[in-house]
């Protein structure tokens, strides 16, 4: 398989085998009018397999949403066919609009203006909750 390579844009790496599409999703990449590929199951010698997001133009992406996904996933900007900048990503600790409250009598699902926000209470297990109800977030 080719898959050509980028001159301008941003490449997000090392994204845990088969959360590729949920962050695809959660980014709103379908939204984009440029060229967008999402590899799956990709070799990786660091983790077995890994899924690999390419978007063919700068844009700014949302670090919280993608530290969320997988806080192991690195972005790569690229400029002019060359790496300019490696960023780590790390959980975040509040999450902003990224995700919805699935509790159905939450305050965020029944007031319109108020905004979904989730805090980290578990960083060892990657452990959201809502910050109105508790209930806990999932990928």
């Amino acid at each position: 398989m080719n898959i050509d390579s980028i001159q301008n844009g941003i490449v997000i790496d090392h994204i845990k085998a088969g959360y590729g599409m949920k962050l695809y999703q959660i980014l709103g990449l379908d939204r984009l009018d440029c060229t967008v590929a999402l590899l799956k199951n990709v070799s990786s010698v660091k983790y077995g397999r890994k899924d690999i997001i390419k978007i063919d133009r700068e844009m700014e992406v949302n670090l919280d949403a993608v530290g969320f996904v997988d806080p192991n996933a690195t972005i790569v900007l690229i400029r002019d066919g060359k790496i300019i900048e490696k960023k780590k990503i790390d959980l975040p600790e509040t999450l902003t609009d990224i995700i919805k409250c699935k509790n159905p009598r939450c305050i965020s699902q029944t007031e319109q203006e108020i905004k979904h926000v989730f805090r980290l209470t578990d960083r060892e297990n990657h452990i959201y909750r809502c910050l109105y109800c508790e209930t806990k977030a999932s990928i």
